[in-house]
């Protein structure tokens, strides 16, 4: 003879998949940055290599000081140019964190510069101002 299900043994299942399902979702989340690049006054970025990397100014040692960096070829068309980075396991959350960009030439000519403070859950923009030698 079965036992009829009671309210109960519903009532736990039911909480135990949304529980379930809800830790799913929260793991599923990235914790790359995620970022645009825009160059000043709406202008279009130029052609050559933009370098985007997280750095802690904080730190003193310098070989330490960037944490993760990326490499995006501009063919010079763009207005934004978005990126991700992937920040490393070990880094802390220090209020100096900051996202620089440097576009340079093909010969190794820095073009322009832009940085802007990481603040958390709030979206990236960085604006790359021209170089002045």
């Amino acid at each position: 003879m079965k036992r009829p299900t009671d309210r109960r043994t519903v009532l736990m299942t039911v909480g135990a998949a949304a529980v379930a399902a809800a830790a799913g979702s929260v793991a599923a989340q990235s914790t790359d940055i995620r970022g645009a690049v825009t160059f000043e006054s709406g202008a279009v970025i130029p052609k050559g290599h933009l370098e985007i990397y997280l750095e802690d100014p904080a730190v003193q040692d310098s070989a330490r000081r960037r944490a993760t960096e990326t490499r995006i070829k501009s063919d010079g068309g763009s207005k934004t140019i978005a990126f991700s980075l992937t920040p490393p396991a070990s880094l802390s959350a220090s209020r100096t964190l900051r996202i620089v960009a440097r576009l340079e030439r093909a010969d190794g000519w820095l073009v322009a510069r832009g940085s802007t403070q990481l603040k958390a859950g709030e979206p990236v923009n960085v604006t790359l101002n021209t170089v002045m030698y």
